[in-house]
């Protein structure tokens, strides 16, 4: 990987409050999200579209907090539409997202950040009509992520407890494309983002 990893945000998390937390995951998708997502979106627009679409499907802060930081992985790596990298190289993005965040939310955030790539994989193995439906670089980047999953991948996809919301997060994040779409501020998130925190603590 040519690209070094962000340890910033990980470092302040650590040693910060609960509500600091939400200011700096929230400042940080605000202040590194502003390259292109892919030909159609910038990177913070993606993510609050994504969690938009888990509010208005009447989800959970934990899911709508899992849409909009389920590309935060990206930021840390410095990588997005104008460089290619993730239509090149795989940098696990989902791996680092789900690293950061996994201290500070529940199974319900990080499961579905961690593993929305892998469902792309698994919906086009199970769905063929699914691929059709995938943007031009999601295409690209699905050669690049593996492919269809083997037998014994698409078993083991299987076993995770919160699969639905893994795929739903995977459909959110193909929706969360769309070019001007009007979508609350991050500020309107940060409820959801603290309630999502507070859920860790009490688990």
């Amino acid at each position: 990987m040519n690209h070094q990893v962000d340890e910033s945000l990980a470092a302040a998390l650590a040693g910060a409050s609960l509500t600091e937390r939400a200011d700096l995951l929230l400042g940080y998708l605000a202040e590194h999200g502003q390259s292109f997502y892919d030909e159609d979106v910038r990177q913070l627009e993606h993510g609050l579209q994504a969690a938009l679409l888990a509010r208005n499907a009447g989800a959970s802060s934990e899911e709508v907090v899992a849409g909009l930081f389920h590309d935060i992985g990206h930021l840390m790596v410095d990588e997005h539409d104008a460089t290619g990298d993730f239509l090149e190289e795989d940098l696990c993005h989902e791996t680092l997202g789900g690293d950061l965040l996994e201290p500070y939310f529940t199974a319900a955030v990080v499961d579905p950040i961690r593993l929305h790539v892998p469902a792309k994989r698994y919906l086009c193995t199970v769905d063929e009509s699914y691929y059709n439906g995938l943007s031009e670089s999601s295409k690209k980047s699905f050669a690049v992520q593996g492919g269809k999953m083997s037998d014994e991948e698409k078993a083991e996809m299987e076993k995770n407890p919160h699969l639905d919301k893994v795929l739903e997060l995977r459909r959110r994040d193909d929706g969360a494309k769309v070019i001007g779409l009007e979508t609350p501020t991050l500020g309107d998130f940060r409820d959801d983002v603290i309630a999502a925190l507070e859920a860790k603590q009490a688990s």
